[in-house]
């Protein structure tokens, strides 16, 4: 019997539990669930991340202090993930005794084994607001393509990576003042001594392959120190025997795993020992974070933190005397409609906002395994396809095999099934020992996190299913007299049927936890199913009550429309860029862009362009390769950022705009010849411009 511990991405306490939060968890719950039914020790534990400046100034601005927000916040999260039942074992507070003890003991171990070193640095400091500002609390125009209003860090028109200091016309997002630079001194953990660590432990099967390649990315620019304290003021825990200083969040964050552990621990030892739970229960924290430890620990996480938990946090518990994670398990992230969650479309939804109207959250669970896989691909939810998908295969095909005959069994044969060998092959038996014969391969796709590649198999077995209680047609022998005996082939089909239903079932259970508990109801078995259930056959059920409804359309009309918000249209002019500029330009909002003369613009050379193909860029985030072709007998390459938006195969042979008189510029990947125009805001994008109807390859744009 394995001994698993389980972990998924701490949710930041500042904001909701949306639906693209949920994939994660969702996901991760799925697993948990799988194991357990397999008779293995699992512990899934999590927390709400409660520190850092956003808290802070979020408590400000209400008039609250961030221990009352993140209460609130950590209340309305529990509530949430508990209906959308996902399960943990614990799920606690990064702003917990047990996390600043643990946060304080392994800087010191890390401090011991020389890997804490101090750095004065030059900071921006915000003269009105009296605090230094993190990088997200600065904004600028990037250094590199002039990109207007973008944050401290990075980019997100051209994705270079900046220190805040680097930043044009700096101002602070708090204020808005500007801010002026200061001296701090700040403690630093040497991560650039740990890279031959890292090199083999991020290749040693502890990733997925194309994490391990992105992290093969970092590598190569050499690893950097990793700046792990901020200045107050700020919401968090102040680092030993150094006032005023406080633990960076991403520091603490990670420990707050051990720290939700430690505290389901130490509440399951009281109950031992108050006599509430049997000895057998006693937990060790030691036996699962030793060093040597025998025992397993999974991380699900987004793939946008994988730097923080592929790098810094093996390399904390390496040099800190804990042992390191079993394996990580990187997801993507969730479009909605193709395209990412928007406000002003109605597709940002809460998880509170999807169960005041859907009000199931099994479809959703269903919806997004029917989707995942063990890859960091993104997912979408297609509000469409989801209705007609959960009505298809939940209700039309999975439920219907027992609406179609429990009724029968429980009329004519007072709820007695038929004992038969689940094994005999004759046509009455088909049904059921197609289903059986699927038991490894679906347990191998759970266990690979293959959900959707599981569901499949399921839904072609609840298919044949369908097909024999179709051939069999119950309703057509009942109408016969003679027909109604014990032993009839009227009870035969509807036996078999039920049987091959409760495997059914049971396959689903990781999915379908609730549905799944009223079926072992209805079979007088009223208790969770574990995978060994399979090999028993069911004796009798009970009265049938219907299980699920299909959804209505409407539920998802008024859930979209309840969600937007009115965005007042504001005019869109073309960010001006310098030859090094971005692969994409975007229009904006006036206000973030820079007046040019006409003479200026006259110079930029735009041209329809066919786009001849389109792929992927193995090891981008945001950016797709395409071919392009303005009727010059030639063609372009060109690297967009437009990855988050279309699928390559949707882009070939579509018209569009393009800088054909742009500087080429070398990027990581390949050379970019021009740009091609797109257009984007906080609420989605970005989308590439298409010329009109008429419009000709090569013609020039005035």
């Amino acid at each position: 019997m394995r001994k698993i511990l389980v972990t998924s991405a701490l949710p930041y306490a500042n904001g909701s539990i949306h639906l693209g939060h949920l994939v994660e968890y969702i996901q991760t719950d799925i697993w948990v669930r799988f194991q357990k039914m397999q008779g293995h020790t699992v512990h899934y534990v999590c927390a709400d991340d409660t520190h850092g400046t956003p808290i802070m100034l979020r408590a400000q601005k209400e008039g609250i202090t961030p221990e009352a927000l993140i209460d609130a916040v950590h209340k309305e999260h529990s509530a949430d993930f508990k209906e959308f039942l996902v399960e943990f074992d614990n799920y606690y507070s990064t702003n917990a005794p047990e996390n600043k003890e643990l946060s304080q003991t392994i800087y010191k171990k890390l401090k011991a084994n020389g890997k804490i070193a101090t750095k004065t640095i030059e900071q921006f400091y915000d003269p009105v607001k009296n605090m230094f500002l993190p990088d997200r609390f600065i904004k600028g125009e990037c250094p590199k393509c002039h990109a207007k209003d973008q944050y401290g860090d990075n980019c997100e028109v051209c994705g270079a990576t900046y220190n805040p200091t680097e930043l044009i016309n700096a101002y602070s997002a708090v204020s808005g003042a500007a801010p002026i630079r200061k001296e701090t001194e700040h403690y630093f953990f040497k991560l650039s001594e740990c890279e031959d660590f890292l090199k083999t432990w991020t290749r040693s099967g502890t990733l997925q392959g194309e994490a391990a390649n992105k992290m093969g990315e970092w590598f190569e620019n050499g690893l950097n120190d990793w700046d792990i304290s901020r200045d107050a003021p700020y919401f968090g825990f102040e680092i030993p025997d150094a006032p005023g200083k406080y633990f960076y969040v991403w520091l603490d964050a990670p420990i707050g795993y051990m720290a939700s552990f430690k505290r389901l621990v130490e509440d399951t030892n009281r109950k031992v020992d108050a006599g509430e739970l049997p000895e057998s229960r006693r937990m060790s924290f030691d036996e699962y974070w030793k060093q040597d430890s025998t025992t397993e620990l999974y991380h699900f996480i987004g793939k946008d933190i994988l730097y923080f938990h592929a790098l810094f946090w093996p390399a904390t518990l390496e040099y800190s005397g804990y042992r390191k994670p079993t394996q990580i398990f990187a997801h993507g992230f969730l479009t909605v409609n193709g395209e990412k969650m928007s406000k002003s479309r109605g597709t940002f939804i809460t998880a509170r906002s999807y169960l005041d109207h859907i009000k199931n959250p099994e479809y959703l669970r269903y919806y997004y395994a029917a989707k995942l896989n063990s890859t960091m691909e993104d997912i979408d939810l297609n509000l469409e396809d989801f209705v007609a998908r959960v009505n298809s295969d939940l209700v039309g095909k999975y439920i219907n095999i027992a609406s179609r005959t429990a009724g029968f069994i429980s009329k004519y044969f007072d709820g007695k099934i038929l004992d038969t060998d689940l094994n005999r092959i004759n046509e009455t038996a088909k049904a059921t020992m197609v289903t059986l014969g699927s038991i490894e391969e679906i347990a191998e796709y759970y266990e690979a996190r293959d959900y959707g590649r599981a569901l499949r198999e399921i839904m072609r077995v609840t298919d044949y299913v369908n097909e024999y209680v179709n051939e069999m047609a119950p309703w057509v022998l009942a109408k016969d007299s003679n027909q109604h005996q014990i032993g009839s082939k009227l009870h035969a089909v509807c036996s078999d049927a039920l049987k091959a239903f409760r495997v059914l079932t049971i396959y689903l259970t990781p999915v379908l936890p609730e549905v799944s508990q009223k079926v072992a109801v209805l079979f007088c078995e009223p208790r969770n199913y574990l995978w060994n259930d399979l090999q028993f056959a069911p004796e009798k059920i009970s009265a049938y009550n219907h299980l699920i409804t299909r959804i209505d359309p409407k539920a998802i009309e008024a859930m979209t429309e309840a969600n937007k918000e009115n965005l007042a249209p504001t005019p869109a002019v073309i960010k001006t860029a310098s030859p090094a500029a971005a692969p994409v330009l975007a229009a904006s909002d006036a206000a973030e862009g820079s007046y040019i003369s006409i003479d200026d613009f006259t110079k930029v050379d735009l041209r329809i362009a066919k786009i001849v193909n389109a792929e992927h860029v193995e090891g981008a985030e945001k950016l797709l390769k395409l071919t392009l072709d303005i009727g010059d007998a030639t063609t372009r390459q060109v690297f967009a950022g437009i990855k988050s938006a279309y699928d390559p195969e949707t882009l070939k042979g579509r018209l569009t705009v393009m800088v054909a008189n742009l500087a080429p510029r070398k990027m990581k990947f390949g050379m970019s010849e021009g740009m091609v125009l797109a257009a984007s805001d906080d609420n989605g994008g970005p989308f590439i411009l298409s010329p009109d109807v008429g419009a000709q390859l090569g013609m020039r744009v005035k």
